[in-house]
């Protein structure tokens, strides 16, 4: 369990669910050294500084190779393949999630539109085994075509799986430059 950082309890967002009480808040620098080394992703193991914002049943971390500025995913820390093996607490935590990390990066990167996304299952795209919502900021004309954006995720998941370069214009981030993104998005929800 998290604690908040000394100083910066940020409010809480309450949600009642049927069985239990959900507390909601982001992950400060310090609490940071108090969480999980890595948090699971699928086969992948994810650092604790590429997760910007944590619930008790929800994470949101910066992309490897994000399609545009604020490219984010939100997933359940329970690892669950499929969206229907979800429980009715992590899906309504995961879509909460998703709704107030989507909120502050529409914000944060002046945008006007959100792309929310899932793949569910392999034949709809996902390549990562683990539930997972992009969360994509959009401004008019960020794809020539809006529904590109749909094709570009397919590519990317691709990629992702077959770790092949495909899209020499999108390389891998740095550990450091997704720990830095992580530590700004983090300040939003302070």
């Amino acid at each position: 369990m998290l604690l908040p950082c000394i100083g910066q309890i940020p409010q809480f967002l309450l949600q009642r669910s049927s069985t239990t009480l959900l507390r909601i808040r982001p992950i400060c620098s310090s609490t940071i050294k108090m969480a999980a080394e890595h948090y699971t992703f699928g086969p992948y193991k994810i650092h604790q500084s590429e997760v910007f914002y944590s619930t008790p049943l929800s994470y949101a971390m910066v992309n490897l190779r994000p399609l545009l500025p604020g490219h984010v995913l939100i997933c359940p820390k329970r690892e669950v393949k499929r969206f229907v093996d979800l429980t009715a607490e992590e899906t309504s935590d995961l879509w909460l999630t998703a709704q107030k990390v989507g909120r502050q990066l529409e914000s944060y990167h002046k945008a006007s539109s959100l792309t929310l996304a899932i793949q569910d299952g392999p034949q709809a795209g996902q390549t990562v085994p683990h539930v997972h919502i992009h969360v994509v900021p959009r401004r008019g004309g960020d794809f020539e075509n809006n529904d590109e954006i749909y094709d570009a995720m397919d590519e990317k998941e691709k990629e992702l799986k077959e770790k092949l370069d495909l899209d020499k214009e999108r390389k891998d981030r740095t550990l450091g430059e997704m720990a830095q993104e992580a530590d700004d998005y983090r300040k939003l929800f302070l």
